[in-house]
């Protein structure tokens, strides 16, 4: 008996947790990269003021999981992050369910995509409804500029005007004719809370706005996808339903829910 106590742990403290060096880098990585967003590997390393190899490493790890995803040499959070906290009900995108998105869905017969900003992009966490074509076209590319999405473009004119105007001057030097057309579009988007895009050669247009939770931030964009001839004829209607369901999913109560 005595031997066999010899061999067992020492018990773990309940009240009192204990730091871990692994967990303490990449929870500091993810940190880091939520505050700052567009971080380079040399500016990590030297905010963990850890190893090039161990940073990497870690960095790795949290790519290949999806917790960040790399773009120019750049970090960004990665869907795996949207994913999860949506799904825990800690992102309070209005908190938005899928038998939501299978009611707007049905009552307005096109395809409905949720999606969260991440970085300078928008990612597409849950659809429903989407045919062939918008489907493939979501899955293969879950990951769009912001000012090339109507989601994105809603998401925008919702931020602070100071955080609204950085961005936007950070991407004029690539994005020029991008900036240039939201610009003309920001007030219309504004008044009416409604964004629209072309996509696929103009083949494909997007309605979309924002989704608040009670505090009445923007934390997700709702859009709807289709045709270009079915759709367009039809955006005045589509918003009006579009904002009826949004408006309706914010007055809920906060509370976890199951996962989209």
């Amino acid at each position: 008996m005595a031997e066999k106590s010899k061999r067992m742990p020492a018990a773990r403290s309940k009240h009192v947790p204990q730091n871990h060096r692994t967990i303490d880098r990449v929870t500091r990585i993810l940190e880091e990269v939520v505050y700052n967003p567009g971080m380079t590997f040399v500016e990590l390393v030297r905010a963990l003021g850890a190893a090039k190899s161990s940073v990497h490493g870690f960095i790795s790890g949290l790519l290949a999981k999806g917790w960040l995803y790399e773009e120019n040499y750049r970090f960004y959070l990665g869907p795996a992050v949207f994913s999860l906290t949506l799904a825990s009900g800690h992102i309070r995108a209005g908190l938005v369910t899928h038998a939501d998105l299978v009611a707007l869905q049905e009552e307005t017969g096109v395809a409905v995509f949720l999606g969260v900003k991440a970085g300078d992009h928008l990612i597409y966490i849950a659809e429903a409804g989407s045919d062939q074509v918008t489907g493939f076209a979501a899955q293969s590319n879950i990951r769009r500029k912001l000012l090339a999405t109507a989601g994105g473009k809603a998401l925008i004119a919702a931020l602070p005007d100071l955080e609204r105007g950085t961005f936007l001057r950070r991407q004029r030097t690539a994005e020029a004719e991008l900036v240039d057309r939201y610009l003309e579009e920001y007030d219309k988007i504004r008044k009416t809370r409604i964004a629209t895009n072309f996509r696929l050669r103009d083949t494909q247009f997007a309605i979309a706005t924002t989704v608040h939770n009670q505090s009445g931030e923007a934390v997700a964009a709702i859009t709807l996808v289709g045709p270009t001839p079915k759709l367009q004829p039809r955006a005045k209607k589509l918003g009006q339903l579009l904002l009826k369901h949004v408006d309706s999913w914010s007055q809920r109560s906060i509370k976890a829910r199951e996962p989209i």
